[in-house]
């Protein structure tokens, strides 16, 4: 028993030293600013779509708020609540 738990330790730290030699928490150097980076006035904004990720998180919730109430209802009908 003591003997797998060796293995097992030395497999995870085996993997731990072998993946994580390539991670690096310091990038390169940042791009360059665009051409009309400090101009005041009009300019375009990121272009981070928000309609459909937002949709989907509203509807997920929904969805899990729905199942978490009826779970609950079935549990009180059924005289099984914690």
């Amino acid at each position: 028993m003591i003997k797998h738990k060796l293995i097992l330790l030395l497999t995870i730290i085996l993997f731990i030293l072998v993946f994580t030699e390539n991670l690096s928490a310091q990038g390169g150097a940042p791009p360059p600013p665009p051409d009309n980076h400090g101009e005041s006035g009009d300019q375009e904004g990121g272009g981070a779509p928000l309609s459909g990720g937002t949709f989907l998180l509203i509807a997920m919730g929904a969805a899990y708020g729905t199942k978490k109430y009826f779970s609950s209802r079935k549990k009180i009908e059924k005289g099984t609540v914690d």
